[in-house]
């Protein structure tokens, strides 16, 4: 069996979103990146998250991506 890297992809930023933090009210939510460096990879091309390579140790979380990882949420975890 095959993985899905989209599917991985998905839940890689659910748990961004479900450990993100905002150090002020008007800005975007950041996120350790302790995760696949392949899937940050993939999450920064497609525009849900800042580049993760670099000396910082989160990224943030842009509108796009805050926003599917809500979708996500729903789907996953409501009923």
């Amino acid at each position: 069996m095959k993985p899905n890297p989209d599917k991985i992809d998905d839940a890689v930023l659910d748990l961004l979103h479900l450990t993100s933090f905002r150090e002020h009210t008007n800005e975007l939510p950041r996120a350790w990146k302790g995760h696949d460096w392949d899937a940050l990879g993939r999450l920064h091309a497609k525009g849900f998250i800042s580049d993760p390579v670099g000396k910082a140790k989160s990224v943030a979380l842009s509108e796009a991506g805050e926003r599917r990882a809500g979708e996500l949420f729903e789907q996953l975890f409501c009923d």
